[in-house]
């Protein structure tokens, strides 16, 4: 009988001759060798070495495509007329197809050839990744003001005030049809469609690999295998928002410039950057990582010797206590099949109709464990902030601090991202270091959730003002109209839905217009690096000043590196809980149920947090909205926010999520110290009478002796 293959984590024994006899014949009934062992000379992708390094570098990629639309997120909503909380939706339908089929990798994780499987997956990402790209290609080239194509710049004339019998009707209205509608609904369906297939093509990817590597690498070299992938696999998301910060200084139309070419710059805020561009560069790097997975076999040798490395490393750095801890952990064959009776190791045995039966009844005996409950529940809310923070925080600098979309990206990337690394190697080394327990470990988790909860109350007042937008700022309608606007701009016929924003500097004014501001001309002043555009004759400015084109400076963009500092300072202190909590889950089940309960985990923080997070978040911003872009009567982008409501409701958010992980992580801890408190009770209890049977038995007799 050839050797059996168990779950994941439960590796294949092969003999080492009939391994390296299989290499050919893998799929040969029960695995026997070949007659000759000798002539099989083992194939370069027949490595565990080499299969840790092609899985880093693909789930680096797969990561990096699906952090992206997150770093351009604003510019989906902006390119597309999206609200926050439709991108929200769009977000979570990554997770969507994910939650749909990661039950069952458990059930065919020992069925299948894994490395085929993980590059089929990864064939899948790279196809979404494409699709993601068609709504540009299908789609009309961008017009950030609502004119028809001509051979002048597109906001010339449309903009300003021109006399109600000269001026047109209805800039976007006239231009709707059923056509229109159809279309902008298809393009967005292909974006849902494609978010659902980036999801499901992730399905086998990070669980096969990880069982793979853990089946075939030495049982010392494993952990290091796994630590060198997911520090490695945890740059993708910096990755991705420092590719979204090099695409969105591009002009989206980039292969299609119109003739006349653009007036917009980086700041304006109708500037619309190449999001597609990202995609293409992601998908193009996953397909190129999926290549080597259809060339490892089925099976490979076992890894048959230690890294030199690390055994120089433990030479130096291991004490005795830990030889003596190791050596009582050596089981016989006999207790360790014993200990392999869970669902997780008959899996394989059930047919997935059965396995759909026995599941419900396993899930409820797992959560009968209180310190897993709390541990996951602490973990969907940290789980719901960071996924709120990646989707959100680059749109909420964006906003807030009137930085570009690019110079966002690029700050989280270079100072969030790595934090997060920080935060989860520390509270690794902490662990390790300390030799922490149950208790120790849920003492780590609480005290370093209560300091990310003290740090982000300066949040609160780090923010920039409003902007003083004419007409809608203190209205009490969300909706501008002609009435809202001053008497002076009554002889002008002002587009309702236009934005070409204009800013009076005297008064720190905005207009969404220049014709909201009564201006008739255009002035266009050229300079050594880049040309500025005024308009003038403004009858409803002050003394009919000139007002410059764009939105208004913030005088308050400097804070957002403090800011930063901060949401990254409590990024890293959040999680410094990722591996105690881990370990917490790991030590509250049986062994037997381990890599179920992990499984579960990772279940529920999709379900409850990877999935609603995002539209909550995005709900929540929507509701700061005080001025929307209508696109054929309907309600499109949000142009201006209420800043303070802005800050708040989105840090508040934020805030609450954390307070509910402190609250789970002090029960855990309180539970664990009355479990603790329990058990030197009865140790306390049990040892007098041991001690008194060693008296009366002698010394030369062992208590079992004193029993008659």
């Amino acid at each position: 009988m050839g050797p059996r293959i168990g779950p994941a984590g439960e590796g294949p024994q092969v003999p080492d001759k009939e391994t390296k006899a299989t290499m050919g014949t893998e799929n040969t009934p029960g695995g026997k060798a070949s007659p000759d062992p000798q002539d099989v000379r083992p194939s370069v992708f027949h490595n565990i070495k080499l299969f840790v390094l092609c899985h880093s570098l693909l789930q680096l990629a797969q990561l990096m495509i699906s952090g992206y639309l997150k770093s351009s997120i604003s510019t989906v909503e902006k390119r597309f007329g999206l609200s926050s909380q439709t991108s929200g939706l769009l977000v979570s339908f990554n997770e969507v197809g994910n939650t749909a089929l990661i039950v069952f990798v458990s059930y065919f994780g020992s069925r299948v050839h894994r490395p085929r499987m993980i590059g089929y997956g990864a064939i899948l990402v790279a196809l979404a990744g494409l699709l993601m790209t068609l709504p540009h290609f299908i789609s009309e080239p961008y017009r950030y003001d609502n004119t028809s194509p001509e051979d002048m710049p597109q906001d010339f004339k449309a903009s300003l005030c021109l006399p109600t019998t000269s001026a047109p009707a209805a800039h976007s209205n006239g231009n709707c049809s059923s056509y229109t509608e159809t279309r902008h609904l298809s393009v967005v369906g292909i974006m849902f469609v494609a978010q659902t297939l980036l999801g499901v093509g992730g399905v086998p990817i990070q669980p096969f690999g990880i069982s793979y590597i853990d089946d075939f690498a030495h049982n010392s070299n494993s952990p290091l295998y796994l630590g060198i992938l997911f520090a490695v696999t945890m740059m993708g998301p910096g990755l991705a928002f420092g590719l979204g910060s090099l695409m969105l200084r591009l002009y989206v139309d980039i292969n299609q410039m119109p003739e006349g070419g653009i007036s917009l710059t980086i700041k304006d805020p109708r500037w619309v950057g190449a999001w597609w561009l990202g995609f293409l560069i992601a998908a193009g790097s996953v397909a190129l990582a999926a290549i080597p997975y259809f060339f490892f076999p089925k099976e490979m040798p076992k890894e048959k010797h230690e890294l030199q490395f690390r055994r120089k490393v433990l030479a130096v750095t291991d004490s005795p206590a830990r030889k003596d801890k190791d050596s009582p952990s050596k089981q016989s064959p006999g207790e360790s099949t014993k200990k392999q009776d869970g669902l997780v190791q008959i899996a394989p045995n059930l047919t997935v109709i059965q396995f759909i039966k026995v599941f419900p009844r396993v899930l409820l005996q797992t959560l009968r464990h209180p310190i897993f409950l709390l541990v996951v529940l602490s973990q969907v809310c940290l789980s719901s902030m960071a996924a709120g923070m990646a989707t959100f925080l680059p749109k909420f600098l964006e906003r807030q601090f009137s930085i570009t979309a690019s110079y966002a990206n690029l700050l989280i990337g270079c100072l969030s991202f790595p934090s997060v690394i920080v935060g989860i190697v520390v509270g690794g080394v902490l662990v390790k270091r300390l030799h922490l327990g149950p208790v120790g470990c849920g003492a780590l988790c609480l005290l370093g959730m209560l300091l990310c909860l003290f740090f982000s109350l300066p949040l609160f007042f780090i923010g920039c003002p409003s902007h003083q937008i004419a007409g809608i700022t203190h209205q009490t309608s969300a909706q501008p109209g002609p009435e809202l606007f001053p008497s002076c701009m009554e002889v002008c016929s002002c587009p309702s839905d236009g934005f070409n924003p204009v800013c009076d500097p005297s008064t720190r004014v905005e207009y969404i217009t220049p014709c909201h501001a009564g201006c008739s001309r255009q002035v266009v002043q050229d300079a050594l690096d880049k040309s500025q555009v005024f308009y003038t004759n403004c009858s409803c400015v002050a003394e009919g000043n000139p007002v410059m084109a764009g939105s208004c400076d913030s005088t308050c963009s400097h804070l957002v590196v403090p800011f930063l500092l901060l949401v990254s300072l409590g990024s890293a202190l959040a999680c410094l809980t990722h591996t105690p909590s881990f370990m917490l889950i790991l030590r509250g089940v049986k062994k037997e149920d381990k890599t179920l309960a992990v499984g579960i985990q990772f279940m529920f923080l999709r379900i409850l947090a990877w999935m609603p997070s995002p539209v909550i978040h995005g709900s929540a911003i929507d509701t700061t909205c005080v001025h929307w872009a209508l696109s054929c009567g309907r309600r499109a982008v949000c142009r201006y926010y209420n800043n303070d409501l802005l800050r708040n409701r989105f840090i508040g958010l934020q805030f609450f999520f954390k307070t509910g992980s402190v609250i789970c992580f002090a029960l855990v801890l309180a539970i664990l110290r009355q479990q603790d408190k329990e058990a030197r009770t009865k140790e306390s209890r049990s040892s007098p009478a041991v001690a008194q049977q060693l008296l009366v038995s002698g010394p030369g007799k062992k208590p079992e002796d004193s029993r008659v």
